[in-house]
């Protein structure tokens, strides 16, 4: 269960993301819209966020919530912000200004998550928790939980239509995107590393449904 702090962040994110996907070219809001997207929105990063926690459950970790942050904007020693930068804050409205064109397509990937071994875990003693240490291969488990529940829930919705039914379908596509970028400390980074095989699945499944979405009306 996602504690205040998480809870915070994920309502933060869900207004910026929401609001840069209802922004007209105009840059007037459409309300209805917004409100859509903002429910939407919600239960994608929601959802996401449960199935995380769950699989860490599984594998006696624990997951928490953060905002996408970097610290360091350059190649040279030194290109390095004072405090780290909460990038994933800014990027739904950054990216509308290149995305306007597409609909409310907008970058979706701004919440990243640490995990850590419960304590109990080096006392087991059987298979792959014979240690306590979190390998990164369980961590892309963890991260890939997240996405593989966004692309079923699109592929249901789909199926389902609607209004609501082929936006829900189009947030969950768009989220799987941008967090199967691997870079930083996006999901796509954890699953890259932590199983290729798995991630060059994911992210062909996630490109034919991403083709699907600027399909759909």
């Amino acid at each position: 269960m996602a504690k205040g702090k998480e809870l915070a962040i994920i309502i933060l994110v869900t207004i910026i993301t929401a609001f840069a996907i209802a922004l007209t070219s105009s840059l007037s809001l459409d309300l209805n819209f917004f409100l859509i997207a903002l429910l939407g929105v919600f239960l994608v990063i929601s959802i996401n966020v449960l199935a995380k926690k769950t699989t860490a459950y599984f594998l006696e970790s624990e997951v928490e919530i953060k905002l996408w942050e970097i610290k360091r904007f350059g190649f040279k020693i030194g290109d390095t912000f004072k405090k780290s930068f909460p990038l994933g804050a800014f990027m739904p409205l950054i990216s509308k200004i290149f995305f306007f064109a597409l609909n409310g397509f907008v970058w979706m990937a701004s919440i990243v998550f640490d995990v850590k071994a419960k304590a109990y875990r080096a006392a087991k003693r059987h298979g792959i928790y014979s240690f306590s240490e979190m390998t990164e291969e369980h961590i892309g488990r963890i991260a890939a939980a997240g996405i593989i529940v966004n692309l079923i829930l699109a592929f249901v919705f789909y199926i389902v239509g609607g209004e609501f039914g082929t936006i829900f379908a189009k947030l969950n596509i768009w989220f799987a995107f941008f967090n199967m970028i691997p870079i930083s400390d996006l999901d796509g980074n954890k699953i890259f590393f932590g199983n290729l095989v798995l991630w060059s699945f994911l992210a062909i499944v996630t490109l034919i449904g991403l083709g699907y979405t600027f399909l759909l009306v």
